[in-house]
């Protein structure tokens, strides 16, 4: 079929455009989500890391 005798040759392009499709759909599911909002653990480690570079300049 197509030129195509091997199964494996045939599952590895079934795969690929399956994989592009997921991608596509989860990018479109995903689209107007935004980001998470900050926790607190996040922006107190930012100040201690932000610390620590000061001060090792």
């Amino acid at each position: 079929m197509l030129g195509i005798e091997s199964p494996s040759v045939w599952l590895a392009y079934v795969l690929s455009v399956a994989g592009a499709g997921l991608c596509v759909g989860y990018g479109i599911v995903n689209w107007k989500k935004g980001e998470e909002p900050l926790q607190k653990e996040d922006v107190e480690w930012a100040k201690e890391e932000k610390a620590e570079v000061e001060d090792a300049l």
